[in-house]
């Protein structure tokens, strides 16, 4: 008899041990669900700033307080035609998180200039809501 106790006691905790387990296993799966989610979700922004880079570097192109790509003072026509794309395509990005949240699409635009101005490299040019450029 004794025997048997011992066996019931050491299976719930078998049994206990691998439920651990499991629940360990589902949230890291979700934890790397919830990664990739904010990977896709952040994705947009990123992707965008690539086709700028020789601009800004070359000092053609700047960022906007607001959020958007603007042209440095004689630029060339081939540059303010990729500005003028990109802006497009933030503007959409811009109007359709305004739309999930509920709130005005240039809120949106100045939280993303923010996190563009934080990432873009030394050297970018970046024009203030007071109108005066300054170089990062």
């Amino acid at each position: 008899m004794p025997m048997f106790v011992c066996i019931s006691r050491k299976r719930p905790r078998k049994m206990w041990e691998a439920r651990q387990f499991s629940d360990r296993v589902s949230r890291r799966g979700l934890l790397c669900l919830a990664s990739a989610a904010l990977v896709v979700a952040a994705a947009p922004a990123f992707a965008q700033a690539k086709p700028l880079d020789a601009p800004r570097a070359a000092g053609q192109a700047g960022e906007r307080y607001d959020g958007y790509a603007v042209a440095r003072p004689g630029a060339p026509s081939d540059v303010q035609a990729l500005i003028e794309r990109v802006n497009a395509e933030r503007r959409a990005l811009y109007t359709q998180r305004a739309k999930e949240q509920g709130v005005p699409a240039d809120a949106i635009g100045k939280i993303y200039a923010a996190e563009i101005a934080k990432s873009v490299p030394k050297g970018t040019w970046l024009l203030g809501e007071d109108g005066q450029w300054t170089q990062k």
